[in-house]
C-alpha cells in the first residue's frame, strides 16, 4: 500500500494509513459572490462591509486588493486606500446558499469536510471516492467545475494533518 508507513505497536508492525487533508480558502468570497451577482461591480474595487465611520470591510475584492483594501479594516482606512472604492451591504443569506452549493461539489470528492467557515474547510481525501491518481501540493483549479461553482477563486493545499502552515497572498 503506497499511502501507508509502518508502526510498532507492542512490538508488532502494522499499516498506518497516511491521511491526505486539503485545506479550501476561498479569497474574496463575499466580494466575488457579489460581483457574480451584480455584473455592473465586475472589474471594480468592491468592499463587502459598511462605510459608516465605524465599519469594517468583510471582504474586499481583488480590484480592491490592489490598493490594500482587506478584510477587518476600518472602511475610513480603506476609502483612504481606495477612493473610488463600492461598498456593497453584507447578504450573509446568499453567501451561505453559495457555501452550501460549494460543499455539495466538496462531497463529490469526500464526506469528511470540516467547515471552519461559510469561506473555508478542511477535506480530508484520504479515501480517494474519484480516483484520482495523486493531489498536487497546491491546486487552483476545479477542472470543469467552473460552470457549476458558483464562486471563481480559491486557494488549496494538500497536506497530512489539517494542522498546516497556511500563508495569505496579500502583498
Amino acid at each position: 500500500m503506497e499511502d501507508a508507513v509502518t508502526s510498532e505497536a507492542a512490538g508488532a508492525e502494522r499499516p498506518v494509513l497516511q491521511r491526505k487533508i486539503i485545506h479550501i480558502d476561498m479569497d474574496a468570497f463575499y466580494a466575488s459572490v457579489e460581483q457574480r451577482d451584480r455584473p455592473e461591480l465586475r472589474g471594480k474595487p468592491v468592499a463587502v462591509g459598511h462605510a459608516l465611520e465605524r465599519g469594517v470591510v468583510a471582504a474586499a475584492s481583488y480590484e480592491a486588493r490592489k490598493f490594500g483594501v482587506h478584510s477587518a479594516m476600518p472602511s475610513v482606512t480603506a476609502r483612504r486606500k481606495c477612493p473610488d472604492l463600492i461598498f456593497v451591504k453584507p447578504r450573509f443569506d446568499v453567501y451561505k446558499a453559495v457555501s452550501q452549493q460549494i460543499r455539495e461539489i466538496f462531497a463529490e470528492y469526500t464526506p469528511l469536510i470540516e467547515p471552519l467557515s461559510l469561506d473555508e474547510a478542511y477535506l480530508d481525501v484520504t479515501e480517494n471516492m474519484r480516483g484520482i491518481r495523486r493531489p498536487p501540493q497546491k491546486t487552483h483549479s476545479r477542472r470543469g467545475k467552473e460552470k457549476r461553482a458558483p464562486h471563481r477563486s480559491d486557494d488549496s493545499r494538500c497536506s497530512q494533518t489539517k494542522y498546516h502552515h497556511t500563508y495569505s497572498q496579500q502583498k
